[in-house]
């Protein structure tokens, strides 16, 4: 048994179910504190200097914080993520996409606080210094678009519908939203950089320690029925006796005997176990 499989049987039933849609219900509230109470969304950010001075509820309501202003392309963007969420965690289970979500905001949190505090302690750099202006508003956006390699590391080829219109193959889009990232990354500020390979490491760390999920891909399945297929394909060419009782053939007992029975119609062949004790047909 794996150490996830011990985790998972241990705390497994803590799981959130359908976490997917919990994430989004705090995008939408974060969206609504943006547009109708932008005070009270500003008191809920990750600001490490503000957690530092005792604001540290910041610690677990950034989760929240909308990862860009309201748009067109918002709703789109919710129902591509609730699409690509769920089914990441059909693939993993319940339990191992709420560590891969939930660890992966952890890791941000932590990585963010550390940085900042190893940057204000060593190099003796504030907020403005490490932001543009003091502004830094983390969000789990980064976090949240790991999913789309997750997905990809599942299911290379499969076809998705990018924005529901254009099709694209995941190992395609996983390429796209590196590229994406490398320029997030040049435009970012200090902490906006460590956020985005903080994001990067969660989905690392994550994939090399339970890359055993994988095995739940379409084509890891298709691939393990046609060697089982043709496993039995083998062992029936080697078959020349088979018990008409119990099945057994001389493939599975090579020492066992083989006879057939006079007193029932057609070939039957038994077994030395079942020889005197079948029931004629």
């Amino acid at each position: 048994m794996t150490f996830w499989s011990k985790l998972e049987k241990k705390f497994g039933r803590y799981a959130i179910p359908d976490l997917t849609r919990y994430i989004i219900i705090g995008y939408v509230v974060g969206y609504l504190l943006y547009m109708f109470a932008p005070k009270i969304l500003g008191a809920l950010v990750l600001n490490p200097a503000l957690v530092m001075r005792g604001q540290v509820w910041r610690l677990v309501t950034w989760i929240i914080t909308p990862p860009s202003e309201p748009s067109l392309f918002t709703l789109v963007f919710l129902l591509f993520y609730y699409y690509m969420g769920t089914m990441l965690e059909r693939t993993m289970g319940r339990f191992l996409y709420n560590v891969y979500m939930l660890g992966g905001m952890l890791i941000t949190t932590v990585g963010i606080m550390i940085v900042y505090l190893f940057c204000e302690s060593v190099f003796h750099m504030n907020m403005a210094e490490l932001t543009i202006g003091g502004i830094f508003n983390v969000s789990t956006y980064y976090v949240c678009l790991s999913i789309f390699l997750a997905i990809a590391a599942c299911y290379p080829n499969m076809t998705v519908y990018y924005m529901l219109i254009l099709p694209i193959k995941m190992k395609y889009l996983a390429i796209f939203y590196v590229v994406m990232v490398a320029y997030y990354c040049k435009m970012e500020n200090v902490l906006g950089r460590v956020n985005i390979a903080l994001s990067l490491l969660s989905f690392l760390i994550f994939f090399f320690s339970t890359r055993s999920f994988r095995r739940l891909s379409p084509g890891q399945i298709k691939r393990k029925k046609e060697y089982k297929k043709q496993i039995r394909m083998h062992k029936d060419e080697n078959v020349i006796h088979r018990c008409a009782v119990c099945g057994i053939t001389n493939e599975d007992a090579p020492d066992l005997q083989f006879r057939y029975c006079s007193k029932c119609k057609g070939n039957k062949e038994y077994c030395q176990e079942h020889l005197f004790t079948h029931t004629h047909v």
